[in-house]
């Protein structure tokens, strides 16, 4: 099998409560991200313990992870619009190396 290039890009990852997830969404798409996902988190643990998105009665509380892969050139801005979106509620946010087979996506 032939080996295929790779290019180096970074993941963001943002987990965020529902409620929120329309803001983080609208900024993203002010920054002029190329491209992103969002999927409901169906359960989890944290600081406070486990929790079953079905067990909840309303968006307060239901988490939601937005995926961005982006160049690394552009990460940090990215990170310090984010942050001011996530001072304000519940968030975590992690940055990762990955690779991709179309970089002109990114």
């Amino acid at each position: 099998m032939e080996d295929l290039p790779t290019y180096a890009k970074k993941r963001v990852s943002i987990i965020i409560e529902a409620p929120f997830l329309n803001r983080l969404l609208d900024l993203l798409d002010r920054l002029e991200v190329p491209g992103y996902s969002a999927m409901p988190i169906l359960a989890g643990r944290g600081q406070d313990g486990s929790w079953r998105r079905d067990a909840l009665s309303s968006d307060a509380g239901r988490m939601i992870s937005v995926v961005v892969v982006i160049d690394e050139s552009k990460v940090s801005d990215l990170l310090r619009e984010i942050k001011r979106v996530l001072d304000r509620q519940m968030g975590i946010v992690t940055v990762g190396d990955v690779q991709v087979l179309r970089p002109e996506h990114f």
